[in-house]
């Protein structure tokens, strides 16, 4: 984001928020990096703001709180990203997690007590709605980008994230219940 690249952005006479913002970029990055975490998230947030920001018209706003309402955008963008974050890693950290472990050896009696998981997990999935099941098989199994799979179903990337960690909730239920001791 050169200003370079930017033609006349003035709104008479006044700076526009895509002035706002670029001039003041590396303001907003250590604003949204505060709140993030993260040098690099926090760029992908003031990419997003700089995308929400082309958006606007922004005339009605008086010069002296544009600036200020750019650093808004960005703030809140912040906080929505460290949300998302949030709640992502609080329903999916503990199946990353389960990546870095050793596979267990095979012998006969684990081949049958994966083999019967494995029928259970079948019978769980068949439970399950169809675009639901259809979410969590191709996102799970055969590795589709979730985005992908939104397309598909025509609805939002969100909702698919919701239906298969719904979809892995009601598996490891099913399972948990069925258990013989």
């Amino acid at each position: 984001m050169q200003d370079s690249g930017i033609t006349d952005l003035s709104c008479n006479g006044f700076p526009s928020l895509l002035q706002m913002l670029v001039s003041n970029r590396a303001g907003l990055i250590k604003t949204a990096a505060r709140i993030t975490g993260c040098h690099s998230r926090a760029e992908d947030v003031v990419q997003d703001a700089y995308l929400r920001v082309s958006r606007i018209n922004a005339d009605t706003l008086p010069s002296s709180a544009r600036l200020n309402y750019v650093f808004r955008i960005v703030r809140n963008l912040a906080i929505d990203h460290y949300r998302k974050q949030s709640m992502e890693q609080r329903y999916f950290v503990s199946d990353e997690q389960n990546l870095h472990c050793a596979p267990q050896l095979s012998n006969p009696e684990s081949i049958n007590v994966d083999l019967q998981t494995l029928g259970k997990v079948e019978h769980a999935l068949a439970q399950l709605p169809d675009r639901t099941r259809y979410a969590f098989v191709m996102y799970r199994v055969h590795g589709k980008p979730q985005k992908d799979i939104a397309s598909e179903l025509g609805v939002s990337p969100t909702l698919v994230n919701f239906m298969i960690r719904d979809a892995l909730v009601h598996c490891r239920n099913f399972v948990a219940a069925t258990q013989t001791h």
